[in-house]
């Protein structure tokens, strides 16, 4: 079982810019953000890649906006109220992945069951476990 913890505000993966002439491109900040979470991950995970099938589970704990009331920022932070607006979850989650990638393990293609979730904080960061998945 691997946990690790990536601080700071999640962002989405970008589509990729395909220019008329030349190869195709992602924009900023998705490619920052992406370079930022491998070095995190590179500083908590260094044994070898997996190579079996995996269980990820990530929990994306993001900021509460500063235009709501200090009912509704409460209401958020307890999590009676859940992040409902973008950046949707499965670009988050494929940020996240895509970093992880020859990192953790070869492909996220090895990737064969998730749990993922959204939440305010006023502590941005995302948690992850990754479990080699068991068959039943």
């Amino acid at each position: 079982m691997i946990r690790l913890t990536i601080p700071g505000e999640p962002v989405a993966a970008s589509r990729p810019q395909v220019p008329r002439f030349g190869s195709p491109y992602y924009k900023e900040p998705y490619n920052t953000y992406k370079k930022t979470v491998r070095k995190i991950i590179e500083k908590q995970y260094t044994d070898k890649v997996i190579l079996e099938p995996l269980y990820v589970q990530i929990k994306f704990y993001r900021s509460v906006q500063k235009s709501v009331s200090k009912v509704e920022r409460q209401r958020r932070l307890s999590g009676l109220h859940r992040p409902t607006m973008k950046p949707d979850i499965d670009n988050l989650f494929k940020a996240v992945t895509d970093a992880c990638t020859g990192l953790l393990w070869v492909d996220d293609a090895q990737i064969v069951s998730t749990k993922t979730n959204k939440y305010y904080s006023e502590n941005p960061h995302i948690e992850m476990l990754v479990i080699p998945y068991e068959f039943e």
